[in-house]
C-alpha cells in the first residue's frame, strides 16, 4: 500500500518586506544626517532667493553683520586682516572655498570689498549664501 505524503514546500524568505524595511532605514538615516548638518555661519538676516542651495563642500565661512563687523568662522577679524586670516586658515587645503554670509542690509560696496579680500587670499570658490524664499 502506497502512503501519500504531501510534498512540503521549500522555505522561502520573502524579499519584498525586507526591501521595504531597507528603504525605510535608508530614508531615516538620510533625514537624520540632514538634520545634523552643521551651520558654520553666525546668525544674520540673509537675502532670499528662489533657487538658493547650500554648498556643504566649502570649508571656511565669512560672516558680515549689518553693522559691518566681519567674522571668519566665529572669530572677529578686521577688513584689512581678512585676506591674511583666510590664507592662514586655508593653508594646505586643496580646493578650499568660502561660504559668504552677508546681512541683507549691507551696502553693495562693502560686500565687494569683502569679495576683493577673499580673492586676495587666493580663494576663488566663493558661495554667496541666501535663505530659501517662502512660497506665497
Amino acid at each position: 500500500m502506497k502512503i501519500y505524503r504531501p510534498q512540503q514546500k521549500k522555505v522561502r524568505i520573502e524579499m519584498l518586506p525586507l526591501i521595504d524595511i531597507v528603504f525605510l532605514l535608508l530614508v531615516f538615516f538620510i533625514y537624520a544626517m540632514l538634520s545634523m548638518a552643521v551651520h558654520r555661519g553666525l546668525p544674520v538676516r540673509l537675502p532670499t532667493s528662489a533657487s538658493a542651495k547650500v554648498n556643504k563642500q566649502l570649508i571656511l565661512s565669512v560672516t558680515v553683520k549689518a553693522d559691518g563687523r566681519i567674522f571668519l568662522d566665529k572669530d572677529e577679524v578686521t577688513g584689512e586682516s581678512l585676506a591674511a586670516a583666510l590664507k592662514r586658515k586655508a593653508a594646505g587645503e586643496t580646493g578650499a572655498g568660502v561660504l559668504l554670509f552677508a546681512d541683507r542690509s549691507l551696502p553693495y560696496q562693502q560686500l565687494f570689498n569683502i569679495l576683493d579680500q577673499i580673492r586676495a587670499a587666493g580663494l576663488t570658490r566663493i558661495s554667496l549664501q541666501a535663505e530659501a524664499e517662502q512660497p506665497r
